[in-house]
């Protein structure tokens, strides 16, 4: 061969041409190829092997640079292709060179694909089988193997021809696995490898099923790597295939062992020399397979594994119980805890999942075993990338968890327990959804109660709701705009991501669901309750309790799940998911059945009844649409989890909101039991659209047999559901449709007569024909007279009442209706009033405990009360109702409606125009009626079968007073119902027994009141009455007598009777100065007692009682202390020994000294703040003063010229403008100027006080505080203060008696009291008697 040209001188001259050409690229410079010399150099035995190698070489060369020109040549003859291919075949056995054995390899497998001709394959397969069959060692073979294994390789067809049509070449290769030599044996089983690779469907089952057996006899033998290899390699294709695993499974121990000792090398197989089974199995293969796991190949680990997964996934029940008996779980949670690899703990993973199935791996107690390797291997996986073994990791775990028996627990510790919670959070927090969504479902296996640790780790099973909850942020919820702009192909697109979210939405709801069973679980378990177990340390974090779980679960759900789920379910609801969905609602009333009514109401507010019975209605209802109520029964529903899910909660929903709503805690139990029966026979039949519920409570249905079933409970069914929304807020139906169809069920049930209507039915239904009245027309008679005879069939009223204003206006608008129902459902309303107010008072004390603020119920309305109001305003006929009750029923009814009537009375201007008209001829009847009941009792004492109305008629009677109009024709004149009044109070007050305060204060106030509020023309007939009647002056003088001679202030009468009755004698000397009346009976009073109290023990007694005295005392100055009506008694005190002087004398009873007491007593009081006291004060001041003048004008001088009075004036002018302009400091300074006092100062005392006037205005100033300053200025002209006024203040004095003119506007930001009555506690006290012009 020259020059690289492939051929060879010696022999090519002999060639015919046509078989030499120069092959190569098209642009020239090929080689010279003579196939003839190939051929005969390849046969020729004197040729070096090396020479052969070159050729070989070149034709390598020539067929890879030049595609098809070999093929050329070869095309010319046939038989030289052929001969090409037998000799180089032959060289395959004659040639020991390996480089020159692999270049045959090439050559060959290179020639053979050139060719494209399967006759030329066939050439090669008779050729090999031929080799085969003629020697009886196949020890030559190995080269050949390998060939036929490249030629499998790159030629597929080669394997389908080789199993179809050389099936005695497939036994010669069975044979050949049986040669000790273990290179040969994988050089055949890589064939095998190809084979099954390629046609293993098409291979005979007697070849297959002799393979089986072989590999395992090799592989249970086999010693070199390379062998294994090839064996694992062969098994993983087996595997795959059913028939060869049941072979494989079923082949005896005593075959695959029996040439254990053939090979003495494979005894010191660094494979298989550790735990050699010394006794033949029924199960080899998976012996096998375990001593793969024992190496220390990872290769090797990672194909048993996948071959252990391959095996069961054929039959899980047939094949798990031979593995799980050969130890294989343990095997494998080994590996787990001893290697990262991933695609080692994906197939370990997947090999465990499908041991699981088994109930006997955990009847051995594999699941014990290897949970904490199974958790610290997923805590490996999770901090990796590969989300496929996360997924299949916590696949396992979920198996385990779901599987495990509850007698065995996996966690019997604390921290075992919260080191799998641990690894579920970490899960729960990855990035995929779908590890998140296993995550989830582990998750809910862990919550089950037989997996808890003693104690209970709640805190941990908190902390894994929150992971699954926090992972709510990250969905992709689809809003409205997205549905509306997303067409069908964008959705089909984004379908993926849409799945997956509502694949964890899923799973985190059975998660949840999980959590509160688990709750309830512990709950209904007073060691898990208590938590006996936990460490002493823990006794004291409220966190780690089952309270705190259950808060934390519902607060996941009030606040996140809850607009999470209707987000997803708004537009395309999804059955299974709202199934989970309703009835994690459903167990939320369990957990904290004391936040329980709080969390009720604010699920029917928000729209749930709506919600439930609308999903009700579009997944549950059945094929049929109709609503004809006798195919009900045989109506088919879907979805029935959902429905009973749905029933479930709008069940437990609806009792919660009965038991705040129940009338009286009597009927609670049977009504909610009638509830729960009407709704638990009939919800579930109830799956129809909100729009057919009118046409359903239209029909009228046929008898019905049973209480709680059939169509008629189905319409209360309705009712009652209808009446839980709207008391919610939420209108499940327009007003109007409500009442008309309740109007018309109500009458249908009447007429029919066949069953009585449930009570917590007809309480619902009166219920919502009151609030939907407004919206509706009024009830014709018909079925006004069938509601009336559907009320009272009724035993109990009350058991129907809804304390609702609807129901107030809905029974009084009736007259038929308000006749029978209006006492009791007024009286109703006040009830409820009455409780709501006790427990508010009682939240207030404690809230408040140890503050002393006096808070009367009435000072101001409450909602309740006006909303009663309202309704007298509509309906006047109510205020005789609540008289009645005044007057007939107990307390504290009858305080409730006398605290209606005087909120009436107090603001009647608003409600109803000249209401005392109406109210004194039935107040006059009930007086007179007391009058006679009391007739040979004693007035204000209780009887056995009586009621003491007697001071709530009384009190009645001073409200009316007071807020009786100054127009009215009550004030014109005293005669007819307001003398008659008078006169039986009077007798009634005279009739008292001392012993009776709560009558007799009413009864003076009201006297005080009558007197006090007519003018005095009107009083002529009044005050010779009252004086005449001895027993009312005895009733005064036992109050008085006792207030002064009790030395113990438990002692003396109430301050407000005693006030009372100083209002009540001061008007009377007033008035019979006035009429010159004649009086009967005198009453004797002490004056030094009541200097002493306005001198000594001001500090000890309330401003009202010195208000009382001051008042008294100015009567009686003003008579000069001599009165018919009261006869001052002398106090030594006062007028000083005997004999008296003559200033004494002329001042008698009082004397110098009192005088200057009680001068300095209300100098004192003139300091106070209080409005009235200072009122009262300057009054006697002015009285006290006009008494010393007439009497002894040195003592008046006196008097008004002591240092306090210079004090008095300082004192009051450093107050501020405000206390400068009262009308009570303008009318003092008024008094000292008059009486012409060195007190005042004209510099700076009057001109601060007409700087004071300048900086305000004129304007600004009270029509009382204007006329006082008027008579300051002009007192300041007819006086000469010291020292006089100059020029300028005199000028100044001129302007604003100008500014003043003769009308001041009555404008005034100085305090004024808003109607001519001022009530203090429970006297009323008019202020005309304090004016001070």
């Amino acid at each position: 061969m020259t020059s690289g040209n492939i051929i060879y001188d010696k022999f090519h001259f002999r060639h015919n041409p046509k078989w030499s050409g120069r092959l190569g690229p098209a642009e020239g410079g090929g080689l010279l190829l003579c196939v003839a010399c190939v051929i005969e150099m390849i046969e020729s035995e004197e040729i070096a092997s090396v020479r052969k190698a070159f050729a070989l070489s070149g034709v390598s060369r020539v067929m890879t640079c030049s595609p098809g020109a070999l093929r050329e040549l070869l095309g010319q003859d046939h038989s030289v292709s052929v001969r090409l291919i037998v000799s180089l075949l032959g060289m395959l056995h004659t040639v020991g060179d390996p480089a020159t054995l692999e270049k045959v390899d090439q050559v060959l497998v290179q020639l053979l694909l050139e060719l494209q001709n399967e006759a030329s394959l066939h050439v090669v397969l008779d050729e090999i089988h031929k080799q085969l069959s003629d020697q009886l060692s196949v020890k030559s073979f190995l080269p050949t193997f390998n060939f036929l294994g490249s030629l499998v390789e790159a030629a597929p067809i080669v394997a389908y021809n080789l199993v179809t049509q050389y099936v005695p070449l497939l036994e010669n290769l069975c044979s050949a696995l049986l040669y000790p030599d273990e290179a040969l044996k994988a050089s055949v089983l890589y064939v095998w490898i190809k084979l099954f690779g390629s046609a293993a469907q098409s291979l005979p089952a007697v070849i297959r099923d002799r393979v089986c057996i072989l590999v395992l006899q090799i592989l249970n033998n086999a010693g070199s790597l390379q062998l294994i290899n090839n064996c694992i390699g062969l098994l993983w294709l087996l595997v795959q295939l059913e028939e060869a695993v049941s072979v494989l499974m079923n082949i005896p121990g005593k075959k695959v062992l029996c040439n254990e000792n053939q090979s003495s090398h494979a005894n010191n197989s660094p494979i298989f020399s550790q735990n050699q089974e010394q006794q033949s199995p029924d199960h080899p293969l998976p012996l096998i397979l375990k001593k793969l796991l024992l190496s220390g190949d990872e290769t090797l680990q990672v194909t048993s594994a996948k071959c252990i997964a391959s095996i069961l996934v054929h039959s899980p029940s047939q094949y798990c119980t031979p593995f799980i008996r050969a130890d294989i779980s343990e095997f494998l949670f080994d590996r787990l805890a001893s290697s990262s690899s991933e695609i080692l703990m994906w197939s370990v993973y997947t090999c465990l999942v499908l041991l699981t199935e088994d109930p006997l791996f955990f009847a051995q107690c594999h699941s014990v075993y290897g949970i904490e390797s199974l958790v610290r291997s997923l805590n490996e996986a999770l901090r990796l990338t590969n989300e496929g073994v996360q997924k299949q990791g916590l696949l396992l775990l979920t198996q385990i968890l779901e599987r495990q028996p509850p007698s065995v627990h996996l966690f019997p510790s604390g921290p075992a327990f919260v080191a799998v919670s641990e690894t579920v959070k970490a899960g729960v927090s990855s990035s995929c959804l779908l590890v998140a969504t296993q995550a989830a479902s582990a998750a809910s296996a862990l919550f089950r109660l037989n997996h808890q640790s003693r104690p209970v780790q709640y805190r941990e099973v908190e902390g894994v709701v929150e992971a699954v909850t926090n992972r709510f942020s990250e969905l992709p919820l689809p809003t409205p705009a997205h549905w509306r702009s997303m067409g069908r192909r964008e959705r089909s697109g984004a379908s993926s991501q849409t799945l997956r979210s509502d694949g964890f939405l899923l799973q985190a709801l059975v998660c949840f669901q999980a959590a509160c069973r688990l709750a309830e679980e512990c709950a209904s378990d007073p060691v898990l309750k208590e938590n006996t177990f936990t460490a002493p340390y823990k006794h004291s974090h409220a966190q780690d309790s089952l309270e705190s779980l259950c808060q934390c679960l519902l607060h996941c759900c009030d606040s996140i799940w809850i607009p999470t789920v209707i987000r997803m379910c708004e537009h395309a609801p999804s059955a299974q998911i709202l199934q989970y969905f309703y009835s994690i609602l459903s167990s939320q009333f369990g957990l904290l059945p004391s936040v329980m009514p709080v969390f009720a109401k604010k699920l029917a507010s928000s729209g749930f009844y709506r919600l439930a019975l609308e999903h009700k209605g579009l997944l549950c209802a059945g094929n049929s649409s109709s609503v004809y109520f006798p195919l009900l029964p045989f109506l088919s529903f879907r979805n029935p989890n959902l429905n009973a899910s749905c029933c479930g909660f709008l069940q437990k929903l609806s009792v919660c909101l009965l038991f705040q709503s129940s009338p009286a805690p009597g009927s609670y139990q049977r009504d909610v039991e009638e509830v729960e029966n009407l709704l638990q026979h009939n919800l579930p039949s109830l799956c129809y659209c909100l729009s057919d519920w009118p046409s359903l409570l239209h029909e009228v249905p046929g008898l019905q047999l049973c209480e709680y079933k059939g169509p008629r409970s189905i319409q209360y069914c309705l009712v009652l559901m209808l009446h839980l929304a709207l008391q919610q807020g939420d209108r499940l139906l327009p007003d109007q449709t409500v009442f008309s169809s309740l109007s018309w069920l109500l009458r249908s049930v009447h007429e029919q007569g066949s069953c009585v209507v449930p009570r917590s039915v007809l309480r619902s239904a009166l219920y919502l024909l009151a609030v939907t009245q407004d919206q509706s027309p009024g009830l014709d008679e018909a079925p006004l007279n069938c509601i009336s005879k559907t009320l009272s069939s009724c035993q109990s009223f009350p058991s129907l009442y809804t304390h609702h204003p609807a129901l107030l206006q809905f029974i009084c608008r009736y007259p038929e209706l308000a006749e029978k129902f209006g006492p009791l459902v007024v009286e109703l309303w006040l009830t409820k009033q009455a409780q709501h107010i006790d427990a508010e008072q009682n939240k207030e004390k404690g809230n408040t405990r140890g503050s002393h603020v006096d808070k009367r119920p009435d000072e101001e309305s409450d909602m309740e009360t006006v909303e009663l109001l309202t309704l007298i305003g509509k309906y006047p006929a109510v205020i005789i109702i609540l008289l009645d009750m005044v007057c007939t029923r107990e307390d504290p009814l009858a305080e409730r409606a006398l605290g209606v009537l005087e909120v009436l009375l107090r603001g009647q201007r608003e409600y109803e125009p000249d209401v005392c008209a109406k109210l004194r001829p039935a107040l006059l009847q009930a007086v007179q009626r007391i009058s006679v009941q009391n007739v040979g009792h004693g007035l204000g004492e209780r009887h056995t079968d009586q009621v003491n109305s007697l001071p709530l008629v009384l009190k009645l009677l001073c409200v009316m007073q007071a807020s009786d109009c100054p127009l009215s024709s009550s004030y014109s004149k005293m005669d007819g119902i307001n003398f008659k009044l008078l006169y039986h109070v009077s007798i009634i007050a005279g009739n008292l027994k001392p012993t009776s305060p709560k009558s007799l204060l009413p009864a003076l106030n009201y006297l005080y009141c009558c007197l006090s509020m007519s003018p005095a023309h009107c009083t002529d007939r009044a005050v010779p009455m009252l004086l005449s009647n001895s027993g009312l002056m005895d009733q005064l003088q036992t109050v008085l007598s006792s207030s002064s001679s009790s030395s113990t202030p438990s002692a003396c009468p109430p301050s407000a009777l005693l006030c009372c009755s100083h209002l009540l004698l001061s008007s009377l000397i007033t008035l019979q100065r006035v009429h010159s009346a004649q009086v009967h009976k005198t009453i004797s009073w002490s004056l030094g007692k009541a200097v002493q109290q306005l001198f000594v023990q001001k500090r000890n007694a309330d401003n009202l009682l010195l208000v009382s005295y001051l008042k008294l005392l100015q009567a009686l100055l003003d008579v000069d202390l001599d009165s018919a009506v009261v006869c001052v008694c002398p106090d030594a005190g006062l007028v000083g020994p005997r004999l008296p002087g003559f200033e004494d004398g002329a001042l008698y009873p009082l004397g110098s000294r009192g005088a200057q007491f009680l001068s300095a007593a209300l100098s004192g009081l003139l300091i106070q703040k209080n409005e009235l006291l200072l009122r009262a004060s300057v009054n006697c001041l002015a009285s006290l003063l006009a008494f010393l003048q007439k009497r002894s004008p040195t003592t008046a001088k006196f008097v008004v010229c002591q240092p306090w009075s210079r004090f008095l004036v300082f004192c009051l002018l450093s107050s501020g403008d405000s206390s400068l302009l009262h009308p009570a400091f303008l009318r003092l300074i008024t008094l000292l100027l008059h009486y012409r006092t060195t007190a005042v100062l004209c510099k700076p005392d009057l001109l601060q006080v007409m700087e004071a006037v300048e900086r305000r205005g004129v304007k600004q100033l009270s029509h009382e505080a204007a006329q006082a300053l008027r008579l300051l200025l002009i007192q300041i002209q007819n006086s000469v203060p010291q020292p006089p006024p100059t020029e300028e203040h005199k000028q100044r004095a001129r302007s604003i008696m100008e500014s003043l003119g003769p009308q001041t506007p009555a404008e005034s930001c100085s305090p004024r009291l808003p109607s001519s009555v001022l009530c203090v506690g429970d006297v009323s006290i008019c202020l005309s008697d304090f004016t001070l012009i």
